[in-house]
């Protein structure tokens, strides 16, 4: 049959076609082995981090709403699209194209709406998913351009041609998807209850084999929440280096707000100013999220007000990216003079230098703060966000009195584990 993508004598438009599936396939496995990682690290070394951009971040993707559907990542539906693709590529049939076409245009709407999503919502895009992206419309192109079209005309002929799947292809293939989503459902939960055992318990041994690299000179004023007077007598002490556009900043923001209540009168956390910006940052030449630097000055300007500012801001995130907003903002609170202000950039310069004062953790970059979040919890370095009970175990540790002295451990290129082999306790597996 000539006019065919996949059947015989159909040529490169069947390789064409195998390339587009595999290429499906190999995205959406690295999404959901990416989603897995981001919100189940096994390690205090896997921290989600603001480092190359703020608008090309897998992570806001794998923290999104609609990263998975009760425990189903959405990358197993991807993968099962590009199965059937690539089998109908390599066992060829008239019903296995009529049933890969029919769901290449289903797949191509809801890669056009998930795309939306990411750029105008969310306003990031993941390198993963846009290589799904741009398999699957590729294979949707083929379908359209050589799959078998009906000589009917009208509705009849394009349901005929776009809406024709073979009943048993349909059936087994919706089988296998429920099959599957039980299975990554059954995992999901498998992962949700190891972080509150032994990954946890590692993860406790792993931050005090941190190596005590020790507060900044300069503790920042502006205080997220205050147990003590004195800041050296709460239990849970958190200097928190963040810029107010970086996506994972917000996730910690939000962790933070959580934790903060849950151990009320136990924790006080200082948010040391640190925008990745070149128009105020001079420790890291980093230019990520403009208008950082202008946010950080209207929320030190007036410390009285810092806290409501604060959560503003961030309530705010992707609004707080626009020059009208921040004007705005200004307008509403009286801040006006802040972006001019000698005494606030002062105070801003200082709380940023502190950053130059920790020995480097990569050879691209001079001191140890180079990204954001990162946070130093009772004087030990930890680079990135870890979930909510990964922090609560190491909580529960300080306030337990534990003090195992200085470690070996330190973070540098790539976040890898540089303790030496003696140190390293793998993680405990499941019986």
């Amino acid at each position: 049959m000539a006019n065919a993508l996949t059947l015989k004598g159909s040529g490169l438009k069947r390789i064409w076609s195998f390339i587009a599936g595999a290429g499906m396939i190999t995205a959406s496995a690295m999404t959901v082995q990416h989603f897995f990682a981001a919100n189940f690290p096994a390690s205090i070394y896997e921290g989600s981090f603001c480092d190359i951009s703020a608008f090309f971040n897998c992570d806001s993707s794998a923290f999104s709403s609609i990263a998975h559907f009760g425990g189903v990542p959405m990358g197993w539906f991807g993968l099962l699209v590009g199965s059937l693709v690539v089998l109908g590529a390599i066992f060829p049939t008239v019903a296995f194209e009529k049933t890969n076409k029919a769901i290449a245009i289903v797949n191509a709407v809801g890669v056009l709406a998930l795309l939306a999503y990411a750029v105008l919502i969310q306003k990031s895009l993941c390198l993963l998913c846009s290589g799904y992206y741009l398999f699957s419309l590729l294979s949707f192109f083929l379908f359209w351009r050589f799959g078998i079209k009906s000589e009917k005309r009208g509705l009849g002929g394009f349901l005929s041609t776009f809406a024709a799947p073979a009943p048993k292809i349909a059936v087994v293939s919706a089988v296998v998807l429920l099959v599957g989503a039980f299975g990554f459902r059954e995992f999901y939960s498998a992962k949700k209850e190891a972080q509150m055992g032994g990954v946890a318990a590692n993860i406790v041994r792993q931050y005090y084999d941190l190596a005590l690299v020790g507060e900044p000179s300069f503790i920042s004023p502006y205080w997220v929440t205050q147990a003590t007077p004195r800041w050296e007598d709460a239990p849970i002490r958190i200097v928190e280096y963040a810029d107010y556009l970086c996506p994972d900043c917000l996730f910690l923001h939000q962790q933070l707000t959580r934790l903060k209540a849950e151990y009320a009168g136990k924790i006080n956390i200082a948010f040391q100013f640190f925008p990745l910006e070149g128009a105020c940052n001079n420790v890291v030449e980093k230019n990520l999220h403009p208008g950082a630097c202008d946010l950080s000055l209207l929320a030190a300007y007036n410390s009285s007000l810092f806290p409501v500012l604060h959560e503003e801001i961030f309530a705010n995130f992707q609004e707080a990216k626009k020059p009208e907003w921040r004007a705005d903002f200004a307008k509403r609170y009286g801040l006006e003079p802040a972006l001019t202000d000698p005494a606030t950039k002062e105070m801003l310069q200082r709380i940023i230098a502190t950053g130059a004062e920790y020995e480097k953790t990569s050879e691209k970059f001079s001191h140890g703060i180079r990204s954001t979040p990162t946070m130093i919890v009772n004087g030990r370095m930890i680079i990135g966000t870890l979930p909510d009970a990964h922090m609560k175990a190491i909580f529960e540790s300080l306030i337990a009195g534990s003090d195992k002295g200085a470690g070996n451990g330190k973070f540098i290129e790539n976040w890898v584990d540089t303790r030496p082999a003696s140190k390293k306790k793998p993680a405990p597996t499941k019986k």
